[in-house]
């Protein structure tokens, strides 16, 4: 009898589809079946009580598709009512799986979203959860100094809760999994694992496609987490941690890891996971019609075959050459457009043409932002923040130019130091690109079908904060402008990096980051940001409610309690530039709220 590996993760929904991506122990047919709208408006057991259409189940299957002897499903749903929450049932070979026999806990379901009807009316709210950086430890033994888990925290907490406040999408910014900063219990799998023969990767890092698979099973077998990605739809990107720290941070870098013996193994098995775990549930119904990869490896999976080598071959296309994949994607939630930005595999890596994104990736990221009057927010998820603390965009922006040769040889060959030490490595690091994307925000903003706000959300620095931006020259846009940084879910920061990120935004900072520029011969930034909230630390999640043209923001942190770890809000505004602060302690509203 076919078993349930891994999942189901509910992926992507719509107005009548949603897709449930499954990993199961063996071939079979995997069926997902949802059932009549649920009723009523009370805790977590109960929906919004706004519920439509027909008491008729729904329900698709598949074959499953094997990838290094691991069997795979992603399942697509059609024809289900819009705006209903439907409770849903995996089934494998006919047999049920999924929920399990003695869950105890809420069923998993699908939540529709509205008509265009309600959209286009503008009442539709859209709630969107975001954070980055989620190091996995099974146990509170393995990390008694992490702290609890935002996301396992969240889990519990929505369990109790109306499906009313519950995150219409879950945005996970990057670092889902740690390839080269593993669990005790891991580097106890890899040390059975492993023959020591020369060659290999490092004892604490994986190595293959094998070993990225026992990080997903670790993270996503979590009892609270599989709960939770089982019935809120997740949105994915990669960032450095999910392949290695630094990952294509400059062109000397990558000529290094080309030249150590695990390193192709690494790669090709980085992208390989990425694309079966997180990348393929990023796209819709239709885009999964037409993406040729995901039908061949179908094919090449089915029966007794293994789609393995066929995904090797794309992998390795994808290290060679940045623009032979396209890992960004779009979503539209009503009125709430997101366009999610890959910040690493596509890199130029070369010094006198570095940029994040190819020509062909920042047209298309122009063409998906164009304000036409079909969305009321504009949503840019990218792992590394745009807007950074002052003195390190400034640090960054110098190290560049040095890198590029604009004080000679000697200063290049000192500042590749510096930059690989610093992590000097975000939007700023590569100056073209970061007015190309303020180009993008600009243009987004402008015009009578501009939208109300436009939101750049990140994560990757280990601390959150909230950051406006306005134009110093040309014409302004009317939208307002905010860099949302969320980070981390879970993992440590260390009180020298606390420290060096406070004293970032400070005024001496601030003249010490343009003299910097002024030595590497830099030109000002086209754009101005202030701080307005921030900076929070601790393990936390940020959350965007979306009605109409209005929005609000709030930041929750978990922090232990009796019972159990609680969410604690340490920031709730709405989202209008120049009003807020730092909260302090006590929270925005003077005292912390838990919920």
């Amino acid at each position: 009898m076919a078993g349930l590996r891994l999942g189901p993760l509910l992926r992507h929904v719509g107005t009548t589809t949603a897709t449930v991506w499954v990993e199961t122990d063996r071939p079979c047919e995997v069926e997902v079946v949802c059932g009549a709208p649920l009723d009523g408006g009370g805790t977590g057991d109960d929906s919004s009580g706004g519920s439509s259409g027909s008491g008729n189940a729904a329900s698709a299957s598949c074959r499953t598709w094997r990838v290094a002897g691991h069997h795979y499903a992603l399942v697509v749903v059609p024809g289900l009512p819009p705006g209903s929450v439907l409770p849903y049932r995996v089934l494998l070979d006919g047999a049920p799986v999924w929920p399990p026999a003695d869950a105890g806990h809420p069923p998993s379901t699908v939540r529709t979203l509205p008509d265009d009807s309600g959209a286009v009316r503008g009442d539709a709210t859209v709630r969107v959860a975001f954070g980055s950086c989620r190091w996995t430890t099974p146990g509170a033994a393995d990390s008694p100094s992490v702290g609890p888990d935002a996301l396992d925290t969240l889990a519990a907490h929505l369990a109790r809760s109306p499906r009313r406040e519950w995150p219409d999408v879950l945005l996970l910014l990057g670092d889902q999994v740690y390839a080269d900063e593993v669990s005790p219990g891991t580097r106890r799998y890899l040390a059975g694992r492993r023959t020591g023969s020369p060659g290999e990767a490092p004892a604490d890092q994986v190595a293959d496609y094998e070993e990225y698979t026992h990080l997903y099973h670790e993270s996503w077998l979590d009892p609270g987490i599989r709960r939770l990605l089982s019935t809120v739809p997740s949105c994915m990107i990669f960032d450095d941690h999910d392949v290695i720290d630094d990952w294509n941070t400059s062109e000397a870098w990558l000529a290094g890891m080309r030249g150590t013996p695990w390193w192709r193994e690494r790669i090709l098995g980085g992208f390989a996971s990425y694309w079966v775990h997180q990348h393929l549930g990023n796209l819709s119904p239709a885009e999964l019609e037409t993406d040729k990869l995901y039908a061949e490896v179908r094919a090449a999976g089915a029966g007794d075959g293994d789609a393995y080598p066929l995904l090797r071959e794309f992998a390795a296309r994808a290290e060679a050459d940045p623009g032979a994949m396209r890992w960004s994607y779009r979503r539209d939630f009503g009125r709430v457009r997101l366009v999610m930005v890959d910040s690493r595999a596509g890199r130029i890596l070369e010094e006198d043409g570095r940029r994040i994104l190819g020509e062909d990736g920042m047209e298309w990221l122009r063409e998906q932002c164009t304000p036409d009057g079909s969305f009321d927010h504009l949503l840019i998820g990218t792992s590394l923040p745009w807007l950074l603390p002052h003195a390190v965009h400034d640090a960054e922006t110098w190290n560049a130019a040095l890198c590029a040769g604009r004080r000679g040889p000697r200063w290049a060959r000192l500042s590749e130091r510096i930059r690989r030490a610093g992590d000097l490595e975000h939007w700023a690091a590569f100056p073209e690109s970061f007015e190309a994307l303020a180009g993008v925000v600009a243009r987004a903003g402008r015009g009578p079908e501009a939208p109300a706000s436009v939101c750049v959300l990140s994560g990757d620095v280990h601390h959150a904060y909230v950051a406006d931006a306005r134009w110093r020259k040309g014409e302004r846009p009317g939208s307002a402008v905010f860099q949302l940084t969320c980070s981390p879910v879970h993992n440590s920061v260390p009180a020298a990096i606390r420290l060096g990120f406070r004293l970032g935004w400070s005024r001496p900072a601030r003249w010490a980051g343009r003299a910097l520029r002024r030595h590497g011969h830099g030109a000002a930034p086209s754009v101005a940001w202030r701080r307005s909230a921030g900076p929070f630390f601790g393990n936390q999640l940020m959350t965007l409610t979306l009605t109409g043209r209005a929005a609000r923001l709030r930041l929750q942190q978990a922090r232990p309690a009796p019972g159990g770890p609680r969410l604690v809000t340490v920031l709730d505004r709405a989202l209008t530039p120049g009003v807020g602060g730092a909260a302090g302690p006590g929270g925005a509203a003077g005292t912390p709220r838990t919920g």
